[in-house]
């Protein structure tokens, strides 16, 4: 499969909303996932390794949202093994927070799997 390939299969899950889906047919279980410094503050790692510790992150920010009020996701850019989606989300937390969240993704792909996935927002 091309990097062009599976980004589109990546946006077409994406525009479901089937995100399962998407860690278990294209995360490599050597995934590392990069956030910037400011996520900290927000109690997310900035370096997250493997599989089964990118899934936990993913659910325990899943655990903090009420409500997704929208969402949107750009069809994806391909250079090179990487390609990239601006994505985001208007959401209200749990704690009664409502956030707009913007971002570009930028992922890694080696042997038909996202082995990197660096965020930016």
């Amino acid at each position: 499969m091309t990097t062009q390939e599976l980004a589109n299969q990546y946006y077409a899950l994406f525009q479901k909303r089937q995100i399962a889906e998407i860690y278990e047919q294209f995360y490599s279980a050597d995934i590392v996932c990069t956030e910037p410094e400011h996520a900290l503050a927000m109690g997310v790692p900035t370096i997250t390794k493997g599989i089964d510790a990118v899934l936990a992150k993913s659910k325990a920010r899943q655990e903090t949202i009420a409500e997704v009020h929208s969402f949107f996701s750009s069809e994806p850019v391909v250079g090179g093994s990487y390609f990239s989606l601006a994505m985001g989300r208007d959401m209200t937390l749990k704690n009664g927070q409502r956030l707009q969240l913007a971002e570009i993704a930028v992922f890694g792909v080696k042997d038909d799997k996202i082995i990197t996935e660096t965020f930016f927002y």
